[in-house]
């Protein structure tokens, strides 16, 4: 699996991405841009990228902070998040500017079917690819695993271009069920096609096998299982225009 890294820059910020692919495999596949959980690119992040993109996806990971500007983990999550959470014109450039440099670099390789693009988030990720579908990005789909839900910038009519997955706990205590159905009118007024799949007596970050707080965040397999088997059908099906 081949992992190489991307500059590119928005607003003034130089990020660096990571894109990854195998490269024994021949002629071009969908691109799937992967928005991380709030830690950023880390090794657990390109791990987990390698997974998703096996032999099926060319996969980039979006550098949300700018170089050497992700978050060292003893920070609030929270808090840390705060200001760029807030700025919702400036989440949603960068989101974007990380489809385009995955875009651009897949095409200069060779590897890349521009027609078929998507993409997954995660935690604040999850609102990162939410983000990308409110900007009227053209990708097929989006899909959100136990991401923030609010903005502060809704989508309005017409915005939303992208099919629209949420994947969640029920007991998610980052996105309540109140985020939920915002979230759900929101699309809805919108016109947005939207889907969400709710697993009962899950709570956030379901698919990080590290995380272990209980009623807060904590793995759990069979909730990973069907969700990512959900989410890739639900992509074939977007890419395959049957929404």
């Amino acid at each position: 699996m081949k992992v190489e890294s991307v500059a590119y820059s928005v607003s003034g910020l130089d990020c660096r991405g990571q894109l990854i692919y195998d490269d024994s495999v021949k002629g071009p596949r969908p691109l799937l841009l992967v928005a991380p959980n709030w830690a950023g690119i880390t090794p657990r992040a390109i791990e987990t990228a390698k997974m998703l993109a096996g032999d099926r996806y060319v996969v980039m990971l979006a550098d949300m902070y700018g170089e050497g500007k992700r978050p060292t983990g003893k920070e609030v999550p929270m808090e840390f998040l705060a200001p760029l959470s807030a700025d919702a014109m400036e989440t949603r450039k960068r989101i974007v500017a990380g489809l385009d440099a995955m875009t651009l670099e897949a095409q200069k390789r060779g590897i890349g079917d521009i027609k078929r693009r998507a993409a997954f988030g995660y935690c604040f990720g999850g609102a990162n690819v939410l983000d990308l579908a409110r900007s009227g990005a053209d990708v097929a789909g989006v899909v959100s695993f136990h991401g923030n839900l609010k903005t502060p910038m809704p989508a309005k009519q017409g915005d939303v271009k992208a099919i629209v997955l949420v994947v969640h706990g029920a007991t998610d205590p980052i996105a309540p069920k109140s985020d939920r159905d915002a979230l759900e009118e929101e699309m809805t007024a919108a016109g947005a096609c939207w889907n969400m799949l709710t697993f009962g007596g899950v709570c956030h970050s379901f698919t990080d096998a590290a995380a272990n707080r209980p009623g807060v965040s904590q793995y759990n397999e069979p909730a990973m299982r069907h969700g990512y088997n959900l989410a890739h059908a639900f992509i074939e099906d977007a890419f395959g225009g049957k929404f």
